[in-house]
């Protein structure tokens, strides 16, 4: 489809969707390419600017553009994929996808723990606990936001670790001991907050995915438990089923 049917069934703003969606699968609008304003494709498919917003506004929210406050709307970069099958830490997973994999630490300390994270550390509450914050990147680019608090004997040695440029599971693992055995995950989806979204570089109230996420050494024991906040428009998560066969 190159242009707007005007006698088809289809709705108009549906038929510029597919007709922009071809432009990006085709390679002839690439990643990070300023895509026509609203007023062109108007001009372009003979459709009002009305019908041309809500087709751009659909594809902003699956992910396929972006916006950025006074500059316009851009195709989106290829979204990361995340398997949900085996337990990978986040540069395991970008450099299994050819990127750079990166960190910012925003904050680093031993901080109290409180209720929750004394439940689900599986320690008393008030007890000293290692507490992460770190920007995420890929190829200099925030993908997400992840806070990592953790509990174990000499956890405040982490303090003096550089986890700008190294892996935290690998420290834990290789340095320290401590292998990562198997962990519990929820997914929710939701909007990005203002501190956030200057984080991350994206509009107040993108989409997001925010994770949660209890990892276990062995004997069934917590080490870490970890929130993190992933730009909805840059991540997709991956995981594969089978249908239990039932006797007869």
């Amino acid at each position: 489809m190159s242009s707007i049917i005007r006698k088809s069934p289809l709705p108009r703003y549906y038929q510029l969707k597919e007709i922009m969606r071809e432009k990006i699968s085709s390679g002839e609008w690439k990643p990070g390419d300023l895509i026509p304003s609203e007023r062109e494709l108007g001009e372009q498919y003979g459709i009002s600017r009305m019908t041309a917003r809500q087709a751009i506004t659909e594809l902003v929210n699956e992910g396929l553009f972006y916006r950025e406050q006074g500059k316009g709307t851009f195709v989106s970069r290829h979204k990361i994929t995340q398997q949900l099958i085996r337990l990978t830490g986040f540069t395991e997973d970008i450099k299994a996808r050819g990127q750079r994999p990166g960190s910012k630490i925003i904050s680093a300390q031993m901080v109290p723990a409180d209720e929750t994270l004394a439940e689900r550390l599986r320690v008393k509450p008030g007890l000293l606990v290692f507490c992460l914050q770190r920007l995420r990147l890929a190829d200099d680019e925030p993908l997400a936001i992840e806070i990592s608090t953790l509990s174990f004997m000499g956890c405040e040695r982490l303090l003096e670790e550089n986890l700008e440029q190294n892996s935290l599971y690998r420290l834990l693992e290789n340095k320290y001991g401590l292998p990562l055995m198997e962990a519990e995950q929820e997914l929710e989806a939701g909007l990005i907050g203002p501190e956030e979204a200057v984080q991350l570089k994206v509009p107040l109230n993108s989409a997001a995915l925010f994770m949660r996420r209890t990892t276990y050494t062995e004997r069934d024991q917590p080490l870490e438990y970890a929130k993190s906040i992933y730009c909805g428009n840059k991540y997709i998560f991956f995981t594969q089923m089978k249908r239990e066969q039932l006797m007869p």
